[in-house]
């Protein structure tokens, strides 16, 4: 697939998102709806990447990060002109041009495949179209086709009766030759209402020379475009649904799917339980026999066999829950790994910490790893037992085997089987109470 190219068109303003943010790098599953596209794109390993924009530049070059030649297009006079615009950077390339656009993030791979196949296929067309029959076909253009050879393109609204009834729509998506696109781009006109150039008209133009142009037929979620925050949540909400039943074939299962929120990269094993409102975001590999008990966040974290999490646990980036490992209610783990079989089962801040096999983290217990200005670490030995309500001054070591008292505040590092208290002696006034109590009736009776 190294002769294949891609341009993207995302010079778009977005008006309807009414956002600082530009359009395609609003993100669905937590990803920027442009990033989405462009890992599809990536599967094909393609020679060349050219993304055109217009307004947010500086946004979109940020985002990219090198990853892909950007083009502008300035004024914007339509689709044709802004694939015009990429004729530079493609300068010298002569293979198959894919034309995607950055706000329609969900072309599968191997639909962009499909395309390029038949682009060069033994009859040779012209240009290929992604076409997709929709519920409602609104004001779509139509693609009036015998067998999957496109015999019209039509806008809606000059079509006619006959024409509106084809369910058939153009996605907009396209699959050209380097050497017949800006050929072809280079005598389309702008002889409309709106003055503009538009890409569906080299369809037109090349059967008008005699050639041929086929259609590909796709999924109508495949092409969905988002151009306002109503689309944005229709899509994400679509997408959500896709991947929970993707998660249920796959073995989890899922108590209440509709509360369960998944990110584009959140891997999850077999035989694992999610119970309702849990949150992934990015970053999140769940292995085999996990549970996951409810009202749970997760980001950034790895999960081995058997561990149990929640219910209302955190796990931020850096987690690590080794195998049976437990981190339970209104515990939240940052950059900290529990051997295999330990626990945190109340209450808990664990950042920056190693806590060993088999330790136990008692209710309350704080690994205080900031000063304000650096991080340090805590790391706690094999079968360890820390008190309820301590706090681990780091960088502090609890050796193996050690037992922390309850209430203690440690500054210091424990030895192996060693027992640390931190804390002041217990006194006892006897009757003390009682008199005080005494004391302060009588003084209230004076008042009244």
């Amino acid at each position: 697939m190294s002769d294949t190219a891609a341009i993207i068109l995302a010079a778009g303003k977005g008006t309807r998102m009414k956002s600082d943010l530009h359009k395609v790098l609003h993100p669905i599953a937590g990803r920027p709806m442009l990033m989405h596209l462009l890992d599809a794109v990536d599967q094909l390993a393609p020679a060349r990447k050219v993304v055109v924009v217009g307004s947010g530049k500086d946004q979109l070059e940020a985002a990219l990060a090198g990853s892909a030649d950007l083009a502008v297009q300035d004024p914007q006079l339509g689709t044709g002109h802004a694939v015009q615009q990429a004729e530079a950077a493609l300068a010298g390339f002569d293979g198959d041009v894919l034309i995607l656009y950055g706000d329609v993030p969900f072309v599968p791979t191997h639909t962009m495949q499909a395309m390029v196949d038949r682009l060069n296929a033994s009859d040779a067309p012209a240009v290929v179209v992604l076409a997709f029959e929709p519920e409602d076909v609104l004001n779509y253009g139509r693609v009036i086709c015998d067998g999957d050879r496109i015999l019209k393109m039509v806008e809606h609204k000059d079509a006619s009766a006959e024409e509106r009834a084809c369910r058939l729509c153009n996605s907009g998506l396209m699959a050209v030759k380097a050497k017949d696109l800006f050929a072809l781009l280079a005598r389309v006109g702008n002889q409309n209402a709106a003055g503009e150039y538009y890409l569906v008209d080299i369809v037109n133009i090349a059967n008008a020379d005699g050639r041929h142009c086929a259609m590909v037929k796709t999924d109508p979620f495949d092409v969905a475009g988002i151009n306002s925050r109503a689309e944005l949540a229709e899509m994400e909400a679509q997408w959500q649904q896709r991947r929970r039943a993707q998660a249920m074939a796959d073995g989890a299962t899922l108590i209440a799917p509709e509360t369960v929120w998944f990110s584009y990269d959140t891997v999850i094993g077999r035989d694992v339980v999610i119970e309702p409102n849990v949150f992934f975001g990015p970053g999140v590999r769940i292995a085999d026999g996990v549970t996951i008990h409810g009202f749970s966040h997760l980001e950034g974290a790895t999960v081995a066999h058997g561990a149990e999490i929640g219910p209302y646990a955190r796990l931020r980036p850096g987690a690590v829950l080794e195998e049976k490992s437990k981190v339970g209610n209104f515990v939240e783990v940052k950059k900290a790994r529990l051997g295999k079989g330990a626990k945190a089962n109340h209450l808990s801040y664990l950042g920056d910490a190693d806590i060993g096999a088999g330790a136990n983290i008692g209710a309350g217990t704080i690994t205080c790893n900031y000063d304000g200005f650096f991080k340090y670490k805590t790391e706690i030995g094999e079968g360890a037992f820390i008190g309820s309500n301590s706090a681990l001054v780091a960088p502090v070591t609890i050796g193996k085997g050690a037992i922390v008292g309850a209430g203690s505040t440690l500054t210091s590092n424990v030895n192996a089987d060693a027992l640390a208290l931190v804390r002041p002696k217990q006194e006892e006034k006897p009757g003390w109470a009682a008199r005080f109590r005494d004391r302060m009736i009588a003084k209230k009776s004076k008042k009244a």
